[in-house]
């Protein structure tokens, strides 16, 4: 079992790594994580600081953000150990952040236990709403992309590869991605949310294209 203690010095850890994080996957999305970690956990019964403890790290060996991931995965795993997580418990979380990612479905559909889904969730829940348009558009511009091209079509049938390396639009995004993630929630809890947030997302998308040709009313 993770102890308090444990907890808050992982806790620590995570948010000191990401601390200078400007592409939308930082502290603040922690944060964000968490609270919704802890709420689903506590709905389904989960073990809540395993929980807990990996959505805090869910984000430090991510390729996307790290130079090297496999140098972020063995710091982890040495944090871990200097603050003598048992190695089931360390087992379990990278069971968790090494499967949980939308990348790794590219590869077809990571089984995960009941915390990994939990944590799978309150991720993507962040990802989509309100919060999820802010951090669609922070992100593309991040990395350079333009906000929308209507002459581009959303890539529907994407490979990791285009994934991670190909540059898209902001708005295609939603449909390579946000759009689908409520038919991906794990959780009844998280569904539920997910299916509210979702329709804010389009909302949104409908009349950002509609402003874009000046059709709007």
């Amino acid at each position: 079992m993770i102890s308090d203690t444990q907890l808050t010095a992982i806790k620590a850890y995570a948010l000191d790594r990401l601390a200078q994080d400007h592409s939308g996957h930082g502290t603040d999305h922690l944060q964000r994580v968490n609270q919704l970690a802890r709420r689903l956990a506590i709905a389904e019964g989960a073990d809540l600081n395993l929980t807990l403890a990996a959505a805090w790290v869910h984000d430090v060996i991510d390729d996307k953000l790290m130079t090297d991931p496999q140098k972020a995965h063995a710091a982890l795993a040495e944090k871990l150990t200097t603050l003598v997580v048992s190695d089931d418990d360390q087992a379990a979380i990278f069971d968790i952040i090494d499967h949980m990612s939308f990348s790794k479905s590219f590869g077809g559909l990571q089984k995960l236990s009941l915390e990994g889904q939990i944590v799978q969730d309150a991720d993507r829940l962040d990802a989509i709403g309100a919060i999820g348009i802010a951090r669609a558009l922070y992100y593309s511009g991040h990395v350079g992309e333009k906000i929308y091209d209507p002459k581009v079509a959303p890539r529907l049938h994407m490979t990791k590869e285009q994934y991670r390396n190909q540059p898209g639009t902001a708005i295609n995004h939603f449909y390579e991605k946000l759009f689908k993630l409520a038919d991906l929630m794990n959780t009844p809890a998280a569904q539920a949310l997910a299916q509210r947030r979702t329709a804010v997302m389009h909302a949104f998308v409908d009349q950002f294209k509609a402003e874009w040709t000046a059709d709007d009313e």
